[in-house]
């Protein structure tokens, strides 16, 4: 048995370990929290500018004039793609601070959640509706953002990703913040994490943190529990 302590398996050759006889499990539940709440962190950061503003000061700069132009999150439309555990629960949460929230579904459609503030369209409307962008995906061949899909969505739209890297064009995101087709990005995985694209990183637009969507104490004891009810119940 081997057990993925946390959600993503890319890391782990599954058809291998299968072939070979080996067990293989995840524990998707008990992160999904954590990473919901680090997403709405990032993204109250790039409408406030709590980054670069805190970034500034801590060089003895007040910039109250340059940093005094966010947008409050209440009464915008967040686009989120991946639906699943994490995805509802920040779908869940947008619509607590008064946003309205799309999604679009690719395999079925989670029952429940559609309401006068939540709606599944088609990607096409999800990108051309949506204020921010928030990705809660698996990883994939293509990725989700890319100069295509920026091409469809508004000027000014804000992107989250607390999913996959691989689900973000690092360069035409960095290209589109530097135009301004993208106000700002929160980014807590990277195509490569031992040597990150650092010109984004440091973007003053950008929000960004070491991929530690699963980083609280309450979500590892919950994937302590549930690796250890995995365990037991595969046991003889």
């Amino acid at each position: 048995l081997i057990v993925r302590a946390g959600v993503g398996m890319d890391n782990i050759a599954i058809p291998y370990a299968e072939a070979a006889g080996i067990a293989v499990r995840n524990t998707p539940r008990a992160s999904s929290n954590a990473v919901a709440e680090l997403a709405l962190a990032l993204l109250f950061s790039c409408a406030r500018n709590i980054s670069i503003a805190g970034h500034t000061m801590r060089e003895n700069k007040w910039e109250k004039k340059a940093y005094s132009k966010g947008f409050e999150l209440s009464g915008k439309t967040a686009g989120i793609i991946g639906y699943g555990r994490i995805g509802r629960m920040v779908g869940d949460k947008c619509q607590a601070l008064g946003m309205k929230v799309l999604s679009t579904v690719h395999r079925h459609r989670p029952e429940g959640c559609e309401c006068e503030t939540m709606k599944f369209v088609s990607m096409d409307d999800l990108l051309a509706g949506s204020d921010v962008l928030i990705l809660c995906a698996p990883g994939g061949d293509k990725a989700l953002v890319d100069r295509e899909s920026l091409g469809k969505m508004k000027d000014g739209v804000v992107i989250v990703n607390v999913s996959r890297g691989s689900n973000v064009d690092e360069g035409a995101l960095l290209e589109a913040l530097e135009s301004g087709k993208v106000r700002a990005a929160g980014l807590d995985v990277w195509m490569s994490e031992k040597d990150p694209n650092w010109a984004l990183a440091q973007h003053p637009a950008v929000s960004c943190t070491p991929h530690i969507g699963a980083g609280t104490r309450e979500a590892q004891k919950r994937i302590g529990q549930e690796l250890v009810d995995i365990v037991e119940g595969f046991a003889p």
